[in-house]
């Protein structure tokens, strides 16, 4: 499933390739939405305003008040083409088409239209925490909501995949992020000391903000230029721990773990993550 940076970068291709233009035809696919074929019609000649990631939803504004939702779910991508969008075997779900571009989002589950006075109210955008993504969230306020009461005997490895509680977050960010904070994902917020109450809020914010400039890169970038350079694929230099299951750690040469957590992997190195509390 596509993680909050990755949803940005897909809202800065489309805003750029959509925002300020009339949409010719927006068309959603009649089979999945049948429902949504009178808004089509209804949206089809208006300008779209913006376009805005929120968590891992997308929002599409367009003139006259109305806004489309789309949530990607696991397999949903969004693909813009110059013209026409070619054949291809992915299934499209959603197509907005204007004079110079087409922006495609392929194989998606959730998608609705709202009144965009509405938006705040739909049950996914009103229940996420803070954006990290967000230029005006700071380490304050990512701080204060580790330390929120409410969150405090939630294991970390769960609630890191709340949205309520980090927005953006998903599986790959969440297993490096434990990693470079040093904690263990059975720990939870009460269990740990204020400094790593801080190291956690400071790596939460910073890799997710480095993933979304360096393009999924979640490993020091300077290592992972040495080991672009060596050889390595992107897949195996882009994160510290994640699907790294065998491989050595990094830091210490100990042999990465992959663990299952909400039915999903997860990674961790035991000797630099620890479960007990640091004298």
């Amino acid at each position: 499933m596509p993680e909050g940076p990755e949803i940005r970068l897909a809202a800065d291709k489309l805003r750029r390739a959509l925002a300020g233009h009339a949409a010719i035809t927006v068309h959603f696919a009649a089979d999945k939405f049948p429902q949504l074929q009178r808004m089509g019609r209804a949206l089809s000649g208006r300008t779209i305003t913006q376009v805005e990631p929120r968590g891992k939803a997308m929002l599409t504004h367009f003139e006259g008040g109305l806004t489309i939702y789309s949530h990607n779910q696991l397999y949903g991508q969004w693909v813009v083409y110059r013209g026409a969008a070619p054949s291809t075997h992915l299934q499209t779900r959603l197509a907005i088409a204007t004079s110079t571009h087409s922006a495609i989002l392929y194989s998606a589950s959730e998608i609705a239209v709202l009144k965009s006075d509405a938006v705040a109210g739909h049950p996914y955008i009103a229940r996420l925490g803070l954006e990290l993504l967000d230029p005006r969230v700071t380490p304050k306020q990512v701080l204060a909501q580790v330390e929120a009461a409410r969150f405090a005997r939630r294991n970390l490895a769960g609630l890191l995949l709340d949205q309520g509680f980090l927005a953006g977050i998903g599986n790959y960010l969440r297993s490096d992020i434990l990693f470079v904070a040093k904690l263990h994902p059975h720990m939870r917020p009460l269990d740990l000391t204020a400094s790593q109450r801080q190291a956690l809020a400071l790596a939460a914010l910073r890799l997710t903000r480095q993933s979304y400039r360096l393009r999924g890169i979640t490993n020091d970038p300077g290592r992972a230029a040495q080991l672009k350079a060596a050889g390595w694929t992107y897949a195996r230099y882009r994160h510290w721990v994640f699907e790294r299951a065998g491989e050595p750690c990094h830091l210490c040469g100990s042999a990465i773990r992959r663990i299952d957590s909400g039915g999903r992997g997860l990674f961790l190195c035991e000797h630099c993550q620890r479960t007990s509390r640091p004298e």
